[in-house]
């Protein structure tokens, strides 16, 4: 038993240095793939790449909470459920790594970090069991699809390539949020909601600049 904790603990180790060292199995073209990269200001070319960092520390943070979920799920269903979403989140974080590259930014330095949060919290989560670890994933869905809302009416029109990313990770964060719900999530108390805001208030302040 302890040997097979043990696998498990290093498959997970290798699943959080590719995600930190940005490795992708993934050969899905981003969404603005096809749309002509538009001419942007010195000035908004570093907006929209702090906007996209922040985009890829979230899925960084997803990737490690769902991965933590997953690691500790109870019910072999849940643990397929988790790790097909880490699946899609993680189309999300090379769209988001692509984009970077495009505008010749570079991602948060403080990943490692945000990884290791989240992680936590998922396991955390897991402890509790399924429904709430499946309360996580709804509340984390909520909120992401209301920050990247924000980044959306930012970036407006002036950036259409980014904006497909970004329209494409909401729809996706939506069906996430609903599936978990389909599955028997229930709602989280109140003071973890206003806790899980304002650590994404955190990131999103921290990641922008770093």
């Amino acid at each position: 038993m302890a040997e097979t904790l043990t696998n498990r603990l290093m498959t997970e180790f290798d699943r959080f240095l590719k995600v930190i060292n940005h490795q992708s199995d993934t050969t899905k073209a981003h969404p603005g793939q096809a749309i002509q990269a538009p001419e942007l200001s010195a000035r908004d070319k570093q907006h929209v790449g702090g906007l996209m960092r922040i985009n890829h520390t979230g899925e960084v943070c997803a990737q490690a909470l769902y991965n933590g979920q997953a690691l500790w799920a109870k019910d072999a269903k849940t643990h397929a459920h988790l790790r097909q979403a880490v699946a899609e989140e993680h189309d999300h974080l090379n769209w988001c790594q692509v984009r970077l590259d495009e505008l010749g930014d570079t991602v948060s330095k403080t990943n490692v970090l945000w990884y290791a949060h989240s992680f936590a919290i998922g396991s955390l989560a897991a402890f509790f069991g399924d429904a709430v670890s499946y309360g996580f994933v709804i509340e984390t869905e909520r909120q992401v699809e209301n920050h990247l809302q924000e980044h959306l009416d930012d970036i407006g029109e002036q950036d259409p390539r980014s904006e497909a990313i970004l329209k494409q990770m909401q729809l996706d964060e939506i069906r996430h949020g609903e599936d978990a719900k389909a599955a028997g999530g229930v709602e989280l108390p109140e003071p973890v909601k206003v806790l899980m805001t304002g650590l994404s208030k955190l990131m999103k302040f921290v990641s922008y600049r770093i």
